[in-house]
């Protein structure tokens, strides 16, 4: 079983989502299962974060630990994931 870890989503994309918080608890070892538990729970998240490659889509950045992280990427107990919108500009 998994340990709980905190998900804190952009403002974007819960808007897309009815119901969906900013922050919600998900039982989750990797940034992968994490998407996989919000799509379970928001079908369709998992599409918007993810592209079919699968890998996290060019325009979101996930953070864990403050490290940039990948689907693969650990996350610990009690530790959150936070998924950022992407910035650009010139």
């Amino acid at each position: 079983m998994a340990d709980v870890v905190t998900v804190l989503l952009p403002g974007a994309l819960v808007r897309l989502f009815p119901g969906a918080p900013r922050c919600v608890d998900v039982e989750a070892a990797t940034v992968g299962d994490a998407i996989a538990a919000l799509d379970r729970r928001w079908p369709g998240m998992g599409d918007r974060l993810c592209d079919s490659t699968p890998a996290i889509r060019r325009h979101l950045n996930i953070f864990v630990g403050g490290e940039r992280a990948r689907l693969d990427t650990a996350l610990p107990p009690g530790g959150e994931m936070l998924v950022m919108t992407a910035m650009s500009g010139g």
